[in-house]
């Protein structure tokens, strides 16, 4: 009599897997795909923080300035300044402190290259088309406008001082509290009051800017 064997069923040899896409390759998490994960989601955050993707021109950006190069700025315009506070009454300081923050220290495009230190508009053909940030309806906006080009910061200093002392269209007076301000407190919240910038924290930012540096001592 014969006695038949068993048969053993086969095992199943489980196979590596081969799976090569985007993500993996022969099975494997690719490391680039996993580093540039990363690096787009710090991306991600960053813009979420509002840490880049800044607005151009005369709007204060996040920059690397010293403040050696902030009081060469200072120095360098200060003669200019001084001299309009002596023929329009404009306070020194608030041409100084207007200045600095609305070119970031000289350092913006429009300061830099077009010598604009307060973002005067202009239609003339000669005017630069550019963008700028600007609060409008209770939150900050890019806008493109066309901007004065001067050929020195002397004359943007002295063009700033004209629209203080000339007004505007539609109102010759409108800067006259400007001009009559006794201190630079008083003179930063009249630019606030009559609509000078769009930003709501203006006047507070140049009060604390003339403190840091101290710009009322060029007021005397």
């Amino acid at each position: 009599m014969t006695v038949r064997k068993k048969r053993q069923p086969k095992r199943k040899i489980k196979r590596r897997s081969t799976k090569t896409n985007f993500w993996f390759e022969h099975g494997h998490l690719r490391f680039s795909s996993l580093l540039f994960f990363l690096l787009l989601g710090g991306l991600i955050f960053l813009l979420s923080l509002g840490l880049i993707g800044r607005w151009a021109v005369n709007t204060p950006t996040v920059s690397q300035i010293s403040d050696q190069q902030k009081r060469q700025f200072i120095e360098k315009i200060l003669p200019a300044a001084q001299q309009q506070q002596r023929e329009n009454h404009i306070l020194t300081s608030i041409t100084l402190a207007q200045a600095a923050l609305e070119s970031d220290w000289g350092q913006s495009e429009l300061a830099s290259k077009y010598h604009n230190l307060f973002g005067i508009k202009n239609a003339q053909s000669s005017a630069k088309l550019l963008t700028t940030g600007e609060y409008v309806n209770g939150q900050w906006i890019t806008v493109t406008a066309r901007f004065a080009v001067y050929q020195n910061w002397n004359e943007s200093i002295a063009a700033h001082s004209k629209l203080f002392t000339n007004g505007t269209d539609w109102d010759r007076q409108h800067y006259q509290a400007v001009l009559a301000a006794k201190n630079y407190q008083q003179a930063a919240q009249a630019l606030q009051q009559h609509g000078y910038a769009t930003d709501p924290s203006y006047a507070q930012k140049l009060i604390e800017l003339i403190q840091e540096y101290q710009l009322n001592k060029y007021d005397q």
